[in-house]
């Protein structure tokens, strides 16, 4: 008789532990404690106020952006978040695999620098102005240039393709 309670309790005592955890590690909890984000080369998600799942917001200058998709969590929650962001990159290598690790640079017109950033998975999102930008990106020293239009309302997207590593 014993048996049936003792597993109920360590299954009890297990439920409370991951609800615990979850709510802990949850936007919730960080915007009750006031947890404030780091810098630029912060990858973790510390003072995230997003959407669950969603990589850590960076900023640089006055460009945001968000780069990741490693695991299914991020992934999702990246592709949901892709028509809220004005330009949505993807980057692919042979195969259809997702690439990370690719160096992003925007420029704008006037070929001033807009961002320069490594992204840290298969999706970066990028808050631009309105205005026409060329994108450089590079895996694996294999450069490949678009030119997007960022328009006042809607979502660009750009997909960069690596037919070899």
């Amino acid at each position: 008789m014993k048996a049936p309670t003792n597993k109920r309790m360590v299954l009890a005592a297990a439920l409370v532990a991951a609800l615990a955890f979850g709510l802990a590690g949850s936007p919730v909890a960080a915007q009750a404690t006031e947890a404030v984000g780091g810098t630029v080369t912060d990858t973790s998600r510390a003072g995230n106020a997003n959407v669950a799942g969603l990589p850590r917001i960076q900023q640089q200058g006055d460009v945001s952006y968000v780069s990741g998709g490693v695991g299914q969590d991020e992934s999702t929650a990246l592709e949901r978040a892709r028509t809220h962001w004005p330009l949505s990159m993807q980057f692919i290598g042979p195969g259809s695999d997702f690439l990370a690790d690719v160096h992003v640079l925007i420029v704008d017109a006037h070929n001033n620098e807009v961002l320069q950033a490594d992204s840290l998975g298969p999706f970066m999102l990028v808050k631009l102005r309105p205005g026409r930008y060329t994108v450089h990106a590079t895996h694996k020293d294999r450069d490949q240039t678009k030119t997007v239009s960022i328009a006042s309302k809607g979502s660009t997207q750009a997909a960069f393709y690596w037919s070899v590593e």
